[in-house]
């Protein structure tokens, strides 16, 4: 791959790293976590149990959008190294190089769309 082609991707890869960092930064400041869990005390008598589903929900939706997040930063960090390492664009299952397109789709694909299907399907 071309050294104008890996400062494209690295480029794409630090923006987007960024963008998810501001949000998961945002997840943290909305729902703290366990520094606030006696914030919902479950046994007052005031809060209806419809609300107390709905705060319980949008806590678990929160919790995992953090998740697809901390696996979407860990996927770009390890592309980052793939470029520092000169393997970046290349599968990590067969060693095919990953087509331009799915690249610029998905910057931190580690594997050929052949190899995603068969990972997929098992």
């Amino acid at each position: 791959m071309k050294a104008n082609e890996l400062d494209g991707y690295r480029k794409s890869l630090l923006a987007e790293k960024e963008r998810l960092s501001a949000a998961l930064e945002h997840l943290h400041a909305e729902n703290p976590g366990a520094e606030n869990e006696d914030a919902l005390d479950l046994s007052s008598l005031e809060q209806h149990l419809a609300e107390v589903g709905s705060i319980t929900l949008d806590r678990e939706m929160d919790y995992s959008l953090e998740d697809v997040v901390q696996r979407e930063l860990g996927a770009i960090t390890n592309a980052l190294e793939r470029i520092e390492q000169g393997s970046f664009g290349d599968c990590a299952s067969c060693g095919a190089p990953i087509a331009h397109e799915r690249l610029a789709a998905l910057p931190w694909a580690s594997l050929c769309i052949d190899c995603k299907r068969r990972e997929e399907r098992s």
